[in-house]
C-alpha cells in the first residue's frame, strides 16, 4: 500500500480524551482513502458516543463495535478496542448486553482464529456480570469464539478460563462455568475431561441454588456431550454416565432440592431418552439398569408437592413418551401420566390433556384399567390408546372449561390411531358431550378438529349433533367466536355435503350477512365467495343469490354494502355467463344508491367484475357507470371511479398489445 493509502496510527483512538481533527475532503470524486477516512469518521462517533451520558447512545453504539473493529483494523482493534471495552464493564447492563453481543462476531476483525483468544479478556469480565441476560449474551458469545479457537489455544487457555469460572468465589462465575462446560467438553484432552465433569459435579451440588438449577439445565448436553467424546463405553458400569452423570439426576431431583431445580428433571430425563434411542435399539443390559433407574425419577415428578414441576412434567410428557417410548418398561410411564389427568390443579390436567393423542401413539402395550374380576387369567394387554381413551369421558365432565376445551382441540386425533370400530365405539359418545357443553369455547375447539374424525368415520354419524352446536355458536354473543365458525364452515361444508348443507345452513351463511359487527360481515362475504367455489356456480345462484337480492333493498345502507362486496367476491369464482346475466346488472343498478359509501364500493367491486365479464362488456356497460361516477359531487366516489377506470384501460389496454404481438 503507498504512503497516500496508509491509515495515520492515532486517527482513531479510543483510549485517548477525543477524536483529532481529520483533514478536509479533496473535491474529486471518492476513492479508497476517502472511503476510509468516512469509516473512521463514523468510529470516532462511535467511540464518543460511547464515552457519552446517553445510555441510548451508547447502547447504539456497542451495537456498531464490528463497524468500529472494521476502520481500526485487525491489530488496533487487539491493542487499542479491546481493552478499551474491558474498562467499561461497570457500564448500565444495556449496553453491556450489546458489548457481549457483538465481541462474538469480531472473530475475524482480531485478526482471525490465531488471535481469536483476545476476545477472551473481556468476554471472562462480561461472564462474571450478575444481570442474567448480559451473562447470557457473553456465553453465547464465548461459545462463538472457543469455536474458532486452535486446539492448542483452547487446550490450554480456554480451558484455564473455564477452571477459574468454576472455582470462582463470586457465584455468578460458576453460573457461567456450568453454561460453557458442556459445550467445551468434547475438545478437551482427556485428562481435562476428568476434571471439568469433576467441576460440573460441584457445580450440580453447589450450596448456591442458582448455580444448581443452571447446572441442572445443562445437565442433559453434558450428557450429550460425553457421549460425543467417549461413545457408548461412557454407560458401561465403570462409565462417567453410570459414576457421575446418573447420580446428579437422581441427586438434582431429590425433595430436598428447590423447586427450580427440580423443574429441570423431565427435561433431562428426556434428553437421556433421546440419547438411548439413538444408540439402540439393541440396549445392552447396563444401558437397561440406567433406564430403570431413571424412570422412578420421571414418576416422581407426577407426585412432587411443587405444582410447577407436575405441570412441567405435563407439558414435556410427549416429549417423554417420544424419548422413553422405544426403551424398555416404557409402560411403566402410562399409569403416571393417568394420574397428571386427574391432578388436583386444573393448569396441571389442562396441559396434560393437550398431550392426550400424542401419548397415545406410544407403541407399547398396557394392561387395561382393571382387570376382569373372578378371573385369575392376567389381563389381556392392549394398545397405549384403547387405555387411555377410557379416560375421554371423565375428562368432559371436568370442572374447568380449560381442560374441556384442550379436550375439544385434541380427542378427535385419537380416531385414526383407534380405528373406526372403536371410535366408533369408545370416542363418539364422548365426541357428542362435548358438541353439547355449555361452553362456546369448547364447541368450537371441537368443531375446529373434526377432520381427523371425518377420516375415520365420516361425518354422518355426527351431523345431526353437529346442526344445533354450529347453530348456538353462530349466534354466540362474543363475536370472536362468530368469527372463528364461520372460518371453520369451508371444511365443515365439505365434510357435510351438498344437500345436508343446502338445506340446514345455507340460509344461516347469508345471515351472517346481517351481523351489527363489521368483520363479521367481511368474514361471511369471503365464506360465501368459498362456498360458491366448493359447491359451484349454479348451486350459489339457486341458495345464496335470491338472499342477496333482497339485501340490495335493505333500509340499512351497512347491509346494501355488504351486499356489494359479497357480488365481488363471489363473481371471481363463478362462470363468467353467470356473472354477465346476474351479478353485474344488480351491482351496476347499485351505482345510483342515494348513500356514498355504497356508490364507492360499487366503483371498487366494478373493477373486479370487469375482469370477469371481459373487455366487450367494459366498453358498453361497465365503463360508461364509472364516467358517471368519475363526475360523482362526493369526492370518494370519484376517487376509486378514476382509480377503477386507471385500472381497467390499462389491463385491457395491454391485452390488446399482446394479442396483437
Amino acid at each position: 500500500m503507498s504512503d497516500g493509502m496508509q491509515m495515520t496510527p492515532m486517527d482513531v483512538d479510543p483510549i485517548d480524551d477525543g477524536p483529532k481533527s481529520m483533514p478536509p475532503a479533496p473535491s474529486s470524486p471518492l476513492n479508497q482513502r476517502e472511503l476510509t477516512v468516512l469509516k473512521e469518521e463514523d468510529a470516532r462517533q462511535a467511540i464518543d458516543m460511547l464515552r457519552g451520558e446517553d445510555v441510548a447512545g451508547r447502547v447504539s453504539a456497542a451495537n456498531k463495535i464490528e463497524g468500529i473493529a472494521v476502520a481500526l483494523g485487525h491489530e488496533r482493534t487487539r491493542e487499542e478496542l479491546l481493552p478499551f471495552l474491558a474498562d467499561g464493564i461497570d457500564d448500565e447492563d444495556e449496553v453491556l448486553v450489546s458489548i457481549a453481543s457483538s465481541l462474538g462476531k469480531l472473530v475475524e476483525h482480531v485478526g482471525g482464529c490465531d488471535h481469536a483468544e483476545k476476545l477472551l479478556m473481556p468476554l471472562e469480565l462480561l461472564l462474571t456480570v450478575e444481570e442474567n441476560t448480559v451473562r447470557d449474551a457473553a456465553c453465547a458469545s464465548t461459545k462463538v469464539v472457543a469455536d474458532s479457537l486452535p486446539s492448542y489455544v483452547f487446550e490450554t487457555r480456554y480451558a484455564s478460563l473455564l477452571e477459574d469460572l468454576a472455582n470462582k468465589e463470586w457465584f455468578t462465575a460458576r453460573i457461567s462455568a456450568a453454561t460453557l462446560l458442556p459445550s467445551a467438553y468434547a475438545r478437551l484432552t482427556r485428562s481435562q475431561q476428568t476434571s471439568h465433569l469433576q467441576n460440573f459435579e460441584s457445580l450440580c451440588k453447589d450450596e448456591t441454588p442458582m448455580v444448581r438449577r443452571v447446572a441442572a439445565q445443562q445437565l442433559g448436553h453434558i450428557l450429550k456431550a460425553v457421549l460425543k467424546a467417549k461413545g457408548r463405553m461412557c454407560f458401561t458400569p465403570d462409565g462417567e454416565v453410570s459414576k457421575t452423570i446418573i447420580p446428579l439426576y437422581e441427586f438434582l431431583a431429590t425433595t430436598e432440592q428447590p423447586d427450580s431445580v427440580r423443574l429441570q428433571t423431565t427435561e433431562n430425563c428426556v434428553a437421556f431418552g433421546q440419547v438411548l434411542s439413538e444408540v439402540g435399539p439393541n440396549w445392552t443390559e447396563a444401558e437397561v439398569k440406567l433406564v430403570n433407574r431413571l424412570m422412578p425419577l420421571i414418576v416422581a415428578t407426577i407426585d412432587d408437592r411443587s405444582w410447577r414441576v407436575r405441570w412441567t412434567a405435563a407439558s414435556k410428557f410427549a416429549n417423554v413418551i417420544e424419548a422413553f417410548g422405544p426403551l424398555p418398561n416404557a409402560e411403566e410411564l402410562i399409569p403416571a401420566y393417568e394420574k397428571l389427568l386427574q391432578d388436583p390443579e386444573a393448569e396441571v390436567r389442562t396441559a396434560a390433556t393437550f398431550n392426550l393423542a400424542a401419548v397415545a401413539k406410544c407403541n407399547a402395550m398396557v394392561s387395561p384399567p382393571a382387570g376382569r374380576e373372578g378371573s385369575n387369567l392376567p389381563p389381556e394387554r392392549i394398545t397405549v390408546a384403547e387405555r387411555l381413551v377410557k379416560r375421554v369421558t371423565s375428562l368432559t365432565e371436568d370442572d374447568s372449561e380449560h381442560v374441556r376445551a384442550a379436550l375439544a382441540m385434541v380427542a378427535t386425533e385419537l380416531a385414526p390411531i383407534l380405528g373406526k370400530d372403536a371410535t366408533i365405539s369408545h370416542l363418539v359418545p364422548p365426541v357428542l358431550l362435548l358438541l353439547r357443553d355449555a361452553a362456546s369455547e369448547v364447541r368450537l375447539n371441537l368443531i375446529s378438529s373434526l377432520s381427523s374424525l371425518n377420516e375415520v368415520i365420516g361425518v354422518d354419524l355426527l351431523s345431526q349433533s353437529l346442526l344445533p352446536a354450529i347453530l348456538d355458536l353462530a349466534q354466540d354473543g362474543k363475536w370472536r367466536i362468530r368469527s372463528a365458525i364461520i372460518k371453520q364452515i369451508p371444511l365443515l361444508a365439505e365434510q357435510l355435503g351438498i344437500h345436508f348443507f343446502s338445506d340446514k345452513l345455507a340460509s344461516l351463511c347469508v345471515a351472517w350477512l346481517g351481523d351489527d359487527i363489521a368483520s363479521i360481515r367481511n368474514a361471511a362475504a369471503h365464506n360465501l365467495q368459498d362456498l360458491t367455489s366448493l359447491f359451484g356456480t349454479a348451486w350459489a345462484i339457486e341458495h345464496i343469490f335470491p338472499s342477496i337480492e333482497e339485501i340490495r333493498h335493505h333500509v340499512s345502507y351497512l347491509r346494501r354494502l355488504t351486499a356489494v362486496k359479497a357480488c365481488a367476491l363471489m363473481s371471481e369464482k363463478m362462470e363468467p355467463d353467470v356473472v354477465k346475466l346476474e351479478i353485474l346488472p344488480m351491482v351496476l343498478e347499485m351505482s345510483h344508491d342515494y348513500v356514498a359509501n355504497i356508490r364507492f364500493n360499487v366503483a371498487d367491486a366494478l373493477k373486479d367484475i370487469a375482469h370477469v365479464c371481459g373487455k366487450d362488456l367494459y366498453e358498453s356497460q361497465v365503463r360508461p357507470v364509472l364516467t358517471s361516477l368519475s363526475e360523482d359531487y362526493d369526492r370518494d366516489v370519484r376517487f376509486f371511479a378514476e382509480r377503477a377506470l386507471q385500472s381497467l384501460e390499462k389491463e385491457f389496454n395491454q391485452e390488446i398489445v399482446a394479442m396483437q404481438e
